[in-house]
């Protein structure tokens, strides 16, 4: 068990694991974050429609979740971050 990257806590991986199931393929292996630290946004990717995760000190809800996020990277070999790039008129 590791202690949450945030609040230093004990992470408990059932609770996450439950949490971070609309989030394909993720399981708390890949989160070093509580679910008191953390929320699923669900509907909230632009490009699969899934659910987004957001750490609960942040205050803007991410464009791609993490599979597309990582998708993207494998495919362009760019990272395109949490949010897209919106264009100012």
């Amino acid at each position: 068990m590791k202690p949450c990257q945030n609040c230093q806590t004990v992470i408990d991986e059932y609770l996450l694991d439950k949490q971070l199931e609309p989030l394909r393929e993720l399981t708390a292996d890949d989160f070093s974050i509580c679910t008191d630290c953390t929320t699923v946004v669900a509907d909230a990717c632009v490009k699969c429609g899934g659910a987004v995760y957001v750490p609960r000190n942040e205050s803007i809800t991410p464009d791609y979740c993490p599979a597309c996020r990582s998708d993207l990277i494998d495919r362009t070999g760019h990272d395109p971050g949490w949010t897209r790039d919106h264009v100012s008129t």
